[in-house]
């Protein structure tokens, strides 16, 4: 099976697996906001971004050794296999423990980042927090072992795994929440399910791949070592930058604003988080791909397939930029949950848009970043993105409040639209950026153009939002938006690239 074919399988899967997925939440996510309420909802999201900040701990091994895998992986040395995969083990369970410690040295500070808990003691945010992780700390005993799947570019084996055991435990937890209301037995319902998940992929992986039981593996040379080391301290400037700009908004509007609004904001993220994954699994599908074309092909070859790769993200980014923009509050507000009190000003969505379009470019460039390995000559622009967003965001929360989060958020994220370019293009393919620049002014123009095309077009249509008029509205931003991006690049080498590889698939 060759690297489109892989790739489009793990497409498919990815699909099938996000939409179930997105199904499944939605459902979960409306039951939990109409039995626990808004407080627990904002509770819920915290935690999650708290523990999201915790797994600093694995400070980019992970990637290192993934990308270590490619090689060894192409050529079917098995040894050497073996010798990263018990590597990657243990580095994992250190992970793990770090974790579990830096989790309970924090408890006592939790206080402080949930702003008008309501009715909440201390003891049960405390207990809940544990409960969290508690989860996050056993993930890491199994995380290591997809790794060579996803080297073999056998993606969906995990994602078949994560979309079965989401099942499970949302139907648990919906059954828990409308048998007891209860938040504590909700997570309790998580945690049985999700360490019942672990044990099944032990003993399924260790099937799939039967020579990682072998007790006679080989230490990686001091060479193999140094090479993992290097591409770990390069990301860990990474990994720091990113939770920094990714993951502190949560808690930053918890902290300065209340536990009430980050339930609110958690909305709106997690609409465009998860409609988004339909967009992301094409891009993150390929990455291993991406990786046997770094190590096989001419830099001219990887640099026409960059462009292709390029392009589409552009296409696909720009259309979920376009319909959120004019669907999502009025989905929340109107269709969803039927109370204007869950939305946000429309300057704040403007800005959450803003940032996934551009997040776009971003896509692009760190999957190819890490398909090549080239970690250390960007490794400190993450932490100045970092400090950017969260010296933005905390002295704009205080005056604009939620929408200057998001102004931290925007202004950090263009940073690396601005500079990443220029590494890639200097390193990976020899070239100046300017071209890339300029397809950018393109690719943006078409967008905004078609999206203030769209907004009378909107005012018309569902000047009051409901199910009907909402449904019409998106099959009309689908057609517009895809006919007109459609006219204007169909004559690009990007373009004819992309409809030859799907003709041919067909074939």
């Amino acid at each position: 099976m060759g690297r489109i074919q892989k790739a489009g399988k793990n497409i498919i899967f990815g699909y099938i697996s996000n939409l179930v997925i997105l199904l499944v939440n939605f459902i979960q996510r409306t039951v939990f906001i109409y039995v626990l309420g808004r407080t627990f909802s904002g509770v819920n999201e915290t935690y999650t971004n708290v523990l999201s900040v915790l797994s600093l701990a694995e400070l980019g091994i992970g990637t290192a050794l993934n990308y270590s895998l490619y090689k060894p992986v192409a050529e079917r040395d098995i040894e050497k296999i073996k010798s990263y995969m018990r590597f990657y083990k243990k580095a994992y369970l250190t992970i793990a423990g770090v974790i579990a410690v830096l989790g309970i040295a924090i408890s006592p500070f939790l206080k402080y980042i949930l702003k008008n808990p309501g009715n909440l003691t201390v003891k049960e945010l405390t207990l809940y927090y544990y409960l969290f992780l508690f989860n996050t700390v056993i993930s890491y005993f199994v995380a290591y072992k997809y790794s060579l799947s996803n080297a073999e570019q056998k993606n969906y084996i995990q994602t078949n795994i994560t979309t079965l055991t989401k099942i499970a435990t949302a139907t648990v937890q919906i059954t828990v929440l409308l048998l007891f209301r209860n938040f504590l037995f909700y997570l309790l319902a998580q945690s049985a399910v999700e360490f019942l998940q672990k044990i099944f992929v032990t003993v399924y992986m260790n099937r799939a791949y039967p020579y990682l039981r072998d007790k006679d593996v080989k230490k990686l040379t001091p060479e193999e070592t140094k090479v993992v080391a290097a591409k770990t301290k390069a990301l860990i400037c990474h990994k720091v930058g990113d939770v920094a700009r990714l993951q502190t908004d949560i808690l930053v509007i918890s902290s300065f604003v209340n536990v009430d609004t980050s339930a609110i904001v958690g909305n709106y993220t997690y609409i465009i988080t998860y409609v988004g994954n339909f967009v992301n699994i094409i891009f993150e599908s390929v990455i291993s791909g991406f990786g046997n074309v770094v190590a096989t092909e001419s830099k001219e070859r990887q640099y026409l397939l960059f462009r292709v790769y390029r392009f589409f993200a552009c296409w696909l980014f720009g259309f979920g930029a376009v319909g959120f923009f004019h669907l999502l509050t009025p989905f929340i507000g109107d269709v969803w949950l039927r109370d204007k009190g869950w939305t946000l000003p429309q300057v704040t969505v403007t800005l959450l848009v803003m940032d996934f379009y551009l997040k776009g470019g971003r896509t692009v460039l760190a999957n190819f970043k890490i398909a090549a390995g080239v970690f250390e000559q960007d490794r400190f622009l993450p932490l100045i993105q970092g400090i950017v967003n969260l010296v933005v965001s905390i002295a704009l929360v205080m005056k604009i409040g939620v929408t200057g989060v998001y102004v931290g958020t925007l202004v950090s994220g263009i940073l690396a639209n601005l500079i990443r370019p220029e590494i890639i293009y200097r390193v990976c393919f020899e070239k100046k950026a300017g071209v890339y620049f300029r397809d950018s002014l393109k690719y943006m123009g078409v967008v905004l153009a078609v999206g203030a095309v769209i907004t009378p077009i909107r005012k018309a249509v569902m000047g009051e939002a409901t199910v009907l008029t909402f449904a019409l509205m998106v099959i009309l931003i689908t057609l517009l938006y895809n006919l007109v991006f459609l006219a204007v690049f169909h004559r690009t080498e990007e373009f004819s690239y992309l409809w030859n590889a799907v003709t041919a698939r067909k074939k």
